[in-house]
């Protein structure tokens, strides 16, 4: 029992969290946290910051990030709702929104790799080269897509399964899953993991170091591209900030999910129960007579929270508490 709390310790805790604040929303607010509709909204948006989360994770696990990924989101809805109104093929659409952002994730990547530049400072310039770029190439203009909603890929994309689940939801957990046996039972998921430990080490025993991280940034580019698909045929529409409210979600799900802020260490289940909580928080405080304006308080307490409960239950697990007594 103690050698699977040891292994698993950041999802367990992750989501007792989660357990404890849907209880208490549920006792202050049962008339909302009580119907389905609740959760068919959740289940609408969450899977987009889950979604980014994930790939988030695997970078910081690396000892990388990406600060890049809201301009990027907005980039690749963009080039999805221009070239489908110009074609009307939503599937052609996907497919140009999905090579602009690997070539985002390129861009990324090859500053960090080829030129040496930290990841947290070469993409904040990137951030501002395509966040500029997107509003020029559309002219600071939104566009509409009242069309799209008729369209198979709208429906398979994000479509109502059963009128209650957002097709996103399934999206979600698939890309989870399909993450998470790349992370835990592939070679590349291996390579990240030693990488995070020690870079010098893991290139002394052969792991391919710049390519790893490379491909790491290309991932996070193309799921960057696909969450602004995804929003975009959610919304019906796109706009030049498109992508700017994800960046503090994105964040605070990755390390509320226990992953490691010097890289090394992360779980993407974690993650994804750090995306549910900070999915539910807005409409719990909302809900339960409080200001909007609360929202980033409570926040910013439960990030400094969990990470507190993880650093003290990575200490207790290596002895720290002992040494420290004695």
């Amino acid at each position: 029992m103690n050698s699977f709390f040891g292994r698993h310790r950041a999802p367990i805790i992750t989501s007792l969290m989660l357990v404890s604040l849907w209880l208490l929303f549920t006792i202050y607010s049962p008339q909302t946290f009580s119907h389905m509709r609740i959760y068919t909204s959740f289940m609408s948006t969450i899977p987009f910051t889950a979604m980014l989360a994930f790939c988030l994770t695997l970078l910081v696990i690396a000892r990388e990030i990406d600060m890049s990924f809201p301009s990027v989101i907005a980039l690749g809805g963009y080039v999805f709702a221009a070239t489908f109104q110009t074609t009307q093929s939503p599937l052609l659409a996907f497919i140009t929104a999905a090579i602009v952002g690997i070539l985002c994730g390129i861009l990324n990547g090859l500053l960090v790799v080829c030129f040496n530049i930290p990841s947290i400072i070469a993409t904040i310039g990137s951030q501002f080269f395509i966040g500029g770029l997107t509003t020029v190439i559309a002219d600071g203009l939104a566009l509409s897509l009242p069309e799209v909603r008729d369209s198979w890929f709208h429906t398979m994309m994000v479509g109502r399964i059963a009128d209650v689940i957002p097709a996103q939801a399934v999206w979600c957990l698939v890309i989870l899953a399909v993450l998470w046996l790349i992370l835990s039972r592939h070679v590349f998921g291996d390579n990240i993991n030693f990488i995070g430990d020690n870079p010098k080490a893991a290139e002394m025993m052969g792991v391919p170091v710049a390519r790893t991280r490379l491909l790491l940034f290309v991932l996070m580019g193309l799921m960057s591209a696909v969450v602004g698909v995804f929003v975009s045929l959610e919304m019906s529409s796109w706009w030049p900030n498109q992508g700017q409210g994800y960046m503090l979600l994105v964040f605070a799900s990755v390390f509320i999910g226990g992953t490691s802020v010097l890289g090394g260490r992360g779980t993407l289940l974690g993650t994804f129960f750090g995306a549910c909580i900070i999915g539910i928080l807005e409409a719990g405080i909302i809900s339960a007579g409080l200001a909007g304006f609360w929202t980033r308080l409570v926040y910013g307490i439960i990030i400094i929270v969990s990470l507190m409960i993880h650093s003290i239950l990575l200490k207790q697990h290596k002895g720290a508490w002992k040494r420290l007594i004695h």
